[in-house]
């Protein structure tokens, strides 16, 4: 059964008070994403060994093998993108009690986090992604990872949120200004209600 662009959680026009405009998720969403998911049947067509499989499953089958590294790339970005759409809200940047005690309790304070994953998505050299895990101690932590790979193919534990970090995320609405669109993705478009549901679920 082949894979499919899933809708977005929103309207194309409901995060552009937020600093998301809809030019960008038309781009992003229905080019970039839809590409990645198109790319990745094509490739499957001719693997029947990974048909019928779960994205997550060939991701882990496929992570570090120089002949699967295309699909590799299309299945990782598909799970990224995904994830990253359920990551924002027109809500966004607000905090439960409960959730921003736990953030406490882990970094120190909200405003430690902040700086901590805005660091991490800034200095992502090149493409990438910036997440808050929740560790394998049990511990929330901040990382990040290159081009399509996630924290699921690095073993780095359970992904609670994350920013999109490759330029055509933010091109169209902050430039060359990636500090300026993780700022903004914090404080405005962050969904830490999916982020806390994540951590209660794991």
């Amino acid at each position: 059964m082949a894979f499919e662009l899933p809708s977005l959680p929103y309207t194309t026009n409901a995060l552009g008070a937020r600093g998301m405009c809809q030019e960008t998720l038309e781009f992003h969403h229905g080019k970039h994403h839809q590409a990645y998911v198109t790319t990745l049947n094509t490739l499957l067509d001719s693997k029947p060994e990974f048909q019928g499989k779960s994205l997550e499953d060939i991701i882990q089958a496929s992570n570090g093998k120089a002949d699967l590294v295309g699909l590799f790339n299309n299945a990782g970005q598909h799970w990224n993108h995904s994830f990253f759409w359920n990551s924002l809200s027109a809500n966004g940047g607000v905090m439960s009690d409960t959730f921003a005690a736990r953030i406490a309790a882990d970094f120190g304070s909200v405003d430690t986090f902040k700086d901590e994953f805005r660091k991490a998505a800034i200095s992502q050299f090149g493409s990438g992604w910036a997440w808050l895990v929740l560790g394998k101690d049990g511990k929330l932590a901040i990382t990040k990872t290159p081009n399509a790979s996630n924290p699921m193919a690095e073993g780095q534990g359970t992904a609670l949120l994350t920013a999109d970090v490759w330029e055509h995320s933010y091109y169209i609405d902050f430039r060359n200004r990636r500090p300026d669109y993780v700022t903004n993705f914090l404080d405005k478009l962050a969904n830490y209600e999916f982020a806390e549901a994540q951590l209660n679920a794991a």
